[in-house]
């Protein structure tokens, strides 16, 4: 179990952690009834919080960040590997297989879990394969995202029917930031861990495909993303992942000293409906 702490990339705190302290640091809270905002990063996700001073705020607020991106677990070895007792990080902490291993931990340990974003559809078909998978998970309820900002009413609406359902670990796939934005929001709203989890819904409902293993483990996820989606996707990575490479040698040089001072605390933003 590895578990070096949090260090900055591009001033956004990432846990150096492994699945299995993350899933311990999750489960002990849903056991627990603990409020907890959890989400994984790669580099779309470390870029929007540089880009926006009330993300980054956000993102500084998480409990637990995990390096989803090789490029981000990459970073905090070369930014911090030095303190992380003569170390690297060995692996990333990616979304889609931190679910699995969540929902295999939830089944065996009886921790009941809710679901929400994504369509009607595409929740149905997770929830079937999920239960499938994994003898005796629960899962208690599931709400689609309605694809439109919620007023505040409709939001504690939604935090007392996950709470009524007996959940106690919601996972959140609504894409980047608005999962993040749900899990920041809901926090104070709910007594459990928020996972925001992103393209994890729509990979384990069987309708995207993941990226070979070859090149998930080679930091080209993105590219095979790109391939699949170009219209889509190519703003984003053709100028944010040269963008994060600058800003990270910039900051291994310490010409780039961006802090959680920097950041903007939010008005209240229902963007997650």
């Amino acid at each position: 179990m590895i578990d070096y702490g949090q260090h900055s990339v591009l001033g956004i705190g990432v846990n150096a952690i492994d699945y299995e302290a993350a899933i311990d640091k999750i489960i002990v809270a849903a056991k627990s009834s603990q409020p907890m905002a959890v989400t994984a990063l790669a580099v779309h996700g470390v870029m929007t919080g540089v880009l926006d001073r009330e993300h980054f705020y956000r993102l500084n607020q998480f409990d637990l960040v995990c390096p989803d991106g090789q490029p981000v677990r990459w970073a905090l070895n070369a930014l911090h590997g030095k303190g992380f007792d003569g170390e690297k990080l060995p692996d990333r902490v990616y979304g889609p297989e931190l679910t699995l291993r969540l929902c295999e931990a939830a089944a065996k340990q009886d921790v009941p879990i809710f679901l929400f974003g994504a369509t009607e559809e595409m929740l149905s078909q997770f929830a079937d394969n999920l239960s499938k998978r994994f003898d005796g998970l629960r899962v208690v309820g599931q709400r689609a995202s309605a694809f439109r900002q919620v007023n505040a009413e409709e939001r504690d609406e939604l935090a007392a029917e996950i709470t009524a359902s007996g959940a106690q670990m919601c996972f959140v796939g609504l894409g980047c930031p608005r999962q993040e934005i749900f899990a920041y929001e809901m926090r104070s709203h709910l007594s459990m861990p928020l996972i925001a989890v992103g393209a994890a819904f729509a990979f384990h409902a069987g309708m995207l495909q993941q990226a070979p293993p070859w090149m998930q483990n080679n930091g080209l996820e993105w590219l095979f993303r790109l391939t699949r989606e170009p219209t889509r996707l190519w703003r984003r990575y053709l100028y944010l992942n040269p963008a994060y490479v600058s800003l990270l040698t910039l900051q291994k040089l310490g010409l780039y000293r961006k802090s959680e001072a920097d950041g903007k605390q939010p008005q209240e933003d229902l963007r997650f409906g």
